[in-house]
């Protein structure tokens, strides 16, 4: 469904009468405040996790409008959960090793620096609150698609009491807040954050909006030239698409085959041919469904609850009840009954991707969020160890990951149905052979039907979920209350917190009743691939998706209406040994200290140590460099390297797949001068998952299949590099800046040559042969047992030092006193795009200076993020 970025929307404003001439009671005066019998202590009946510093407090305002206040006054730096080095900044060694080939997407340079500086620097001070209406797009006119979402723009055009244009934007702005909103099928949320100290006054303006919106004619046409240009940008995402599509296969008349986006045609074109008043039908609208007794209100701030409490009520008791029943579309039930439904369609994709997508529409399955079937059945079907669907077609080479389950969005889950959905991205052969894959989910679906619901695994899912709500890490507070005033939407007050995350009660016959619907007969199958050009006739209407429809061939129909075998490769998943349950704080074995210390340091490694005693929480934040000096001697070394890193992820895919869904956290990073492994997550069991690591590095091995499939991989990572202006701007940049340092070109040229995976197993034998490990451990450990980390690597691995230490220091070259200018010819002879990187080269700084450089880096990009400094300060 759409989601608006209010700091797009702009326009201007008049007035809109409340009264008994607009149709709506008078706006209340006055609440009487109803003080609590022990003063600002949390409500003891909402259900929170045990290490939630903050309280809580439930109010209902006599407009009908419920709110849940929080209070994290007793929250401070001392109590706040570190933030790692990869969240800091995922591209810490950026300039020594962005370039090297590992297959995960860039991240964008004004992404890392405004918003993952910016939030940890800010994230303390600010105060949010986020207000839901139980409305949405099921409720758009029939004539008027888009209206529900045109409206979340238009209350935001000024109010009555604050009437200046986007004024609410500007006073944000001004103290460090955002705001932002967004239109679901049943459900409508508003949310802002702001400074603390400007809270009070943000609500006041904020309120308005649902007070006396003013909703001026003249903003009509601006406003829908905004909800149009959210309509082009979504045009080329084919999640999107499917979505459109998929919804257009819905019985006539249910909601769903509604256009829910809302463009100039629909809100402004067709209209004024048919003369209908949009302007008029938006009041009407807000009117009708934007009433006190729909909102539920979520407020979080370092205040008291009595505080809060006292600026709801005086506040938010403005805003009118109608006293309407609210929408219902319960009894619009199978909406995707139809003979349609059950069909084979090809798509032709925005993308050059191959994917299939298996969807199956159940009853509304919300009533069950305490059992949470569908999460079970996810959980089984999303698993990737030995025995799964994805283990199966990976090593067969058809398939490249797996997607399963319910996203819990208003499309996907609603008053009227719920979608589970199978979604998998095939490898060129997987494309070729789509119907076996298909039998293979159906065989795992049988699978499971055949055995039944099983305790073991919903008991091990439980205590996974219940791990990561007792010690999960903080959120962005205007996250956090977005999520919350959902929730008081959907849950009863004691599971307002909880409701979405814990499974309460095992109940084998409500998954039952779900798997059993989970059938072949029942399924539709989505397909996608650019090979679908040129032989799909039909349109989709409202974003032109070129697609067929078929039925699915008649010989796999007759074998899936059949008794057919089941596929003994596919199984129910072990035990799951990485599940962590000692949350023991552990006793310190060495003195404090604020920084990390040198507990080992001899030729073969270096160990860095520091004991947490500030944030007191059972995990353990590890990283280790393999540093080695022979990586940089050719540009078919730094290939072999880059294969030799994504191979190892690939293999380690499988068997740690039950450590990552124990919230154990790894990432290997290939560097300029060695490997990079990080992890993080419960104490207890991460030594399981870093011995694991090692384990496949000290065993590495590379199939025929698998070395050809990565090779066609990194073929297309350096590719993209040398056809996107920035990539390539950056690499020629670093050419310049470095003393010795081979280009993205010569990796390429490299790679198309004959290598072979007899070249590949000489490359990480004499990898392994000669290292230098350097660690930092951080957090609830012992240096004994941080010790033991390093030891592992040196005993498992059996290598020699290095004749020279490797260097870990990023140098540059420091460049003359004047100005300089390279320019580039882009590869790419259709793309028009350029690309200009301004470089500062600022010398070494002290750590004052140093953080003055950060400040001006984050303060250069909050000023509209159109263009990034970027200083190297070594």
């Amino acid at each position: 469904m759409p989601q608006t970025n209010k700091a797009k929307t702009s326009g201007g404003c008049a007035g809109e009468v409340s009264g008994p001439e607009s149709g709506e009671p008078p706006p209340a005066r006055a609440e009487p405040r109803v003080s609590q019998p022990d003063t600002d202590q949390s409500d003891p009946i909402i259900n929170k996790s045990p290490s939630d510093p903050k309280k809580y407090r439930y109010i209902e305002l006599s407009n009908g409008l419920k709110a849940l206040l929080i209070s994290d006054l007793t929250q401070s730096e001392s109590n706040r959960e570190p933030v790692s080095e990869e969240e800091k900044d995922s591209g810490e060694e950026e300039e020594g090793e962005s370039e090297s080939g590992s297959t995960n997407e860039d991240s964008n340079c004004v992404n890392k620096c405004s918003e993952g500086v910016k939030k940890n620097c800010r994230s303390e001070k600010q105060s949010a609150a986020a207000l839901c209406i139980n409305v949405g797009s099921f409720s758009d006119p029939a004539d008027l698609p888009g209206l529900a979402h045109f409206l979340e723009h238009m209350v935001f055009m000024g109010s009555e009491k604050y009437p200046t244009e986007n004024g609410f934007d500007a006073f944000l702005k001004k103290h460090g807040g955002s705001d932002n909103a967004s239109t679901d099928c049943e459900r409508t949320i508003f949310k802002f954050d702001v400074q603390r100290k400007y809270l009070r006054e943000a609500l006041d303006r904020w309120a308005q909006f649902f007070i006396c919106p003013l909703m001026i004619p003249d903003a009509v046409n601006r406003e829908v030239e905004a909800v149009d240009s959210e309509y082009q940008m979504a045009q080329p995402l084919d999640s999107y698409r499917k979505e459109m599509l998929f919804g257009g296969l819905a019985k006539a008349g249910h909601p769903m085959s509604k256009f829910f986006w809302g463009n100039a045609q629909t809100l402004k074109n067709e209209p004024k041919e048919k003369n209908i008043n949009t302007y008029e039908r938006l009041r009407e609208f807000w009117r009708r469904y934007y009433s006190a007794h729909y909102m539920t209100l979520a407020v979080q701030s370092k205040e008291t609850l009595d505080t809060l409490e006292e600026w709801v009520r005086e506040i938010f008791i403005r805003i009118p009840n109608n006293g309407q029943p609210q929408a219902d579309f319960s009894d619009l039930q199978d909406p995707f009954d139809t003979l349609d439904f059950n069909k084979l369609y090809r798509v032709v994709p925005v993308r050059k991707i191959h994917a299939l997508t298996v969807s199956w529409a159940l009853p509304p399955q919300g009533k069950h969020y305490r059992v949470k079937p569908l999460h079970y059945i996810s959980w089984l079907i999303g698993h990737e160890g030995a025995g799964s669907i994805l283990s199966f077609l990976r090593k067969k080479c058809w398939a490249l990951a797996l997607f399963g389950g319910n996203s819990e969005s208003g499309f996907d889950q609603n008053t009227t149905y719920s979608i589970f959905s199978v979604s998998i991205s095939l490898s060129d052969e997987g494309f070729q052979n789509f119907l076996q894959v298909i039998h293979i989910v159906f065989q795992y679906l049988k699978m499971l039907q055949s055995v039944g619901p099983q305790q073991r695994i919903y008991e091990d899912i439980q205590k996974i979920e219940a791990n990561e709500f007792h010690y999960q890490e903080q959120t962005e507070p205007i996250e956090f209350v977005a999520n919350i005033c959902e929730n008081m939407q959907l849950f009863p007050k004691k599971d307002f917190l909880c409701g979405d995350q814990l499974m309460f009660e095992y109940n084998p016959e409500v998954i039952s009743a779900a798997l059993t619907l989970l059938t072949p007969a029942t399924a539709n199958i989505l397909l996608l691939s650019p090979e679908h050009d040129g032989l799909c006739p039909l349109k989709e209407k409202w974003f032109g998706t070129q697609y067929s429809v078929e039925d699915i061939p008649q010989e796999y129909r007759d074998l899936w209406a059949g008794d057919f075998p089941l596929n003994p490769d596919l199984h129910l998943p072990a035990e799951n040994r990485f599940i962590a349950t000692d949350f023991t704080l552990k006793t310190s074995d060495c003195p404090d200290t604020d920084f990390p210390v040198k507990i080992i340091d001899n030729e073969r490694g270096r160990l860095w140590f520091r004991k947490d005693n500030k944030f007191k929480i059972p995990k353990v934040y590890a990283r280790f460099q393999l540093l080695t000096p022979f990586i940089q001697e050719s540009p078919k070394n730094l290939v072999l390297f880059d294969l030799f890193v994504n191979i190892l992820a690939h293999n380690l895919a499988e068997p740690a797949y039950d450590a990552e869904m124990a919230q154990l956290e790894y990432m290997l990073v290939p560097g300029d001068h060695g490997l990079f492994i990080r992890l993080k997550g419960f104490n207890h069991k991460l030594p399981l998952l870093l011995n694991l690591i090692v384990d496949h590095l000290a065993d590495f091995s590379a199939t025929p299949n698998v070395f050809s499939m990565f090779i066609e991989q990194l073929k297309k990572t350096y590719y993209i590099i040398l056809i996107k202006p920035d990539r390539l701007g950056k690499d020629v940049r670093l050419q310049i800046l470095e003393h010795h340092r081979w280009s993205v070109m010569q990796k390429y040229e490299a790679i198309m040559t004959d290598l072979s995976v007899t070249d590949l197993m000489d490359f990480v034998n004499r990898f392994k042969a000669e290292l230098f490990v350097e660690g930092l451990t951080q957090g609830n450990f012992t240096s004994a047992e941080s010790k033991e980390f390093l030891q592992y690597f040196i005993n498992k691995l059996q290598y020699k030092p290095p004749p020279a230490e490797p260097p870990v220091l990023f140098r540059v070259v420091e460049l003359p006193q004047t100005h300089h200018l390279c320019k580039v010819q882009s590869l790419n002879k259709a793309d028009a795009n350029s690309e200009v990187t301004v470089y500062y080269q600022t010398g070494l700084k002290n750590l004052r200076e140093h953080t003055l450089m950060e400040l001006l880096v984050v303060s250069s990009l909050t000023r509209g993020n159109e263009y990034c400094v970027r200083s190297i300060l070594r």
